[in-house]
């Protein structure tokens, strides 16, 4: 039909349909202008965040960060949906089973938030391809991802960049949401894989005392909850080495090493024998805990979006 409009009419079309769309959105976001202000507003709506890992914790935050009007968002991630994601996964549905995440989430963020540009990145991120992966520069960065080698990769980077940086925990084996909390990666506890994380980043400034001040962690000081019998052949034998525990059995030591002992346990006496892995697959999860994992996280890339002091960081330029 567009083709038969002359072009000052195609013009007025486009135009009308614009500010139509432009409207639309308005009406969607407006809550937000009147809760932080039309500066705050104005920021938050040019936002840029990426998103690395959106499993059990990541697709919330990536689905928050959506509903809060954000620009453009970048999700990362390599991972399919899998049935046993639907307990968990914001994206996951009997529809999406076999989908990218990265793609399911594209297709529901487009439905919620269609101004906002959704570039979904089907990698892991490892020291070879970061920051490649990244297609453009953003304000803010949300770390969901739950190896520690990558996670080191994205601290150091954000560091030397200036990025803010929300580094999110373990959200397996939890089961009380009131728990999670926000806090400077030196003052965590009872969290292996960022543990894990402190005690490279230590190591890669060679011993210095002060990793990082000012990294911004999402986790929780509940003790960690044991899989138990019934679920270990199905769950934790398939995540072993590839999960949290891999890094923290490699690096962690002394003091490290007794915090994470002392955090987890067995309420029914018949834990499955583990490696210390905290990954959802390996140890169980609830989505009222993952879900509030990543609306955590989403709240305070949100804080850092608006007051980028917060963490510490530079402004960019």
């Amino acid at each position: 039909m567009n083709a038969d409009l002359s072009p000052d009419r195609s013009a007025t079309f486009s135009a009308t349909f614009s500010a139509n769309v432009s409207a639309d959105l308005e009406r969607r976001f407006g809550g937000l202008r009147r809760l932080y202000g039309e500066s705050a507003y104005r920021r938050l709506r040019a936002a840029r965040v990426a998103v690395v890992g959106v499993g059990g914790v990541g697709s919330w935050t990536a689905e928050a960060l959506a509903r809060s009007g954000v620009a453009l968002l970048v999700l990362i991630d390599l991972d399919q949906v899998a049935e046993s994601n639907i307990q968990r996964q914001v994206q996951a549905l009997g529809a999406t089973v076999g989908m990218a995440k990265v793609q399911a989430l594209q297709q529901r963020i487009a439905d919620i938030h269609p101004g906002c540009e959704v570039i979904g990145v089907e990698e892991f991120v490892g020291a070879d391809n970061w920051p490649a992966l990244l297609p453009c520069t953003v304000d803010v960065l949300v770390d969901a991802c739950d190896q520690v080698r990558a996670k080191l990769v994205l601290a150091q980077w954000a560091a030397a960049t200036g990025t803010p940086l929300v580094c999110v925990g373990a959200a397996g084996g939890r089961r009380e949401p009131a728990r999670v909390e926000v806090g400077d990666i030196r003052d965590v506890t009872h969290d292996p894989l960022l543990a894990s994380l402190r005690q490279r980043l230590r190591q890669a400034a060679r011993g210095g005392s002060g990793v990082l001040p000012g990294l911004r962690c999402v986790f929780s000081r509940e003790p960690v909850v044991r899989p138990v019998m019934a679920s270990v052949n199905e769950s934790v034998s398939e995540s072993v080495s590839e999960s949290m525990g891999e890094s923290v059995n490699e690096s962690m030591g002394g003091s490290e090493i007794e915090r994470t002992s002392e955090s987890v346990v067995d309420p029914a006496g018949d834990a499955a024998p583990v490696d210390g892995s905290l990954n959802c697959a390996g140890y169980g999860s609830s989505v009222t805990v993952t879900a509030t994992f990543g609306m955590v996280a989403a709240a305070e890339a949100v804080a850092l979006l608006l007051h980028p002091a917060r963490a510490g960081a530079s402004p960019r330029h």
